[in-house]
């Protein structure tokens, strides 16, 4: 099985997504199509599409997030299993036709969600405790899409998880990080306005032993909708 995935910058990737794929046996391809020239995939033969994050907004008029609108509409049209982190889930709640805007404040560290009654009952999310401490990074939220479930809430962001049909899942906190990743995006360039209003960075190790277990739940069953 092969899944293609997009993201935006060199610094955003898998994480804790990758061996939940390689147990699987699942071959990946990064199209980039951030890369001035790049090629877009035809993903009409793939087992699914993962949409990773990014510092831009879902709102920017860039060719490459215009290609991955209708790659997405195309997607969830096949019933092609998609899977969207952060910048990934606007990307998705968009092209269904939701609305993207700022969040009330910015969520960088880490913070508690909280599943909904539908989150409980979700075949992904479901014995996840009702309230677990994830990492976070954003400055956006999203409205749902018309007729998604909504899975999980914060007290700052009231849209933190839904789905879409059946395979479609859209993630605005981060579950894929490993503290080496959260250390890297706190030395970004492209971070480093965020960082600046913290009061202190974010400790890496805070919640990823949780986290990584958390991770390999999720993206597991994810995963295991990959055909």
């Amino acid at each position: 099985m092969r899944v293609v995935v997009f993201r935006h910058v060199p610094f955003e990737g898998l994480g804790l997504i990758q061996p939940a794929l390689e147990e699987r046996d699942v071959s990946v391809d990064f199209p980039d199509l951030f890369h001035e020239g790049a090629a877009v995939p035809d993903i009409s033969s793939v087992a699914g599409i993962i949409i990773m994050g990014g510092p831009m907004s879902a709102n920017d008029d860039l060719p490459y997030l215009r290609q991955e609108l209708e790659i997405i509409r195309q997607a969830v049209e096949r019933r092609q299993p998609v899977l969207g982190v952060c910048l990934g889930a606007q990307l998705i709640a968009k092209a269904l036709g939701a609305r993207v805007y700022a969040n009330p404040v910015k969520e960088i560290g880490w913070f508690d969600v909280h599943l909904t009654e539908a989150g409980r009952q979700d075949p992904v999310l479901a014995g996840l405790d009702g309230r677990e401490t994830v990492f976070h990074w954003h400055g956006e939220t999203f409205d749902l899409p018309h007729g998604a479930d909504w899975l999980a809430y914060s007290e700052a962001c009231r849209h933190q998880a839904f789905r879409a049909g059946s395979n479609v899942y859209g993630l605005q906190f981060h579950l894929e990080v490993t503290p080496e990743m959260i250390a890297d995006w706190c030395a970004q360039d492209a971070n480093c306005g965020d960082v600046r209003e913290l009061q202190a960075p974010p400790d890496p190790h805070l919640n990823s032993k949780r986290l990584a277990n958390l991770s390999r739940l999720v993206f597991g069953r994810w995963c295991a909708l990959l055909k």
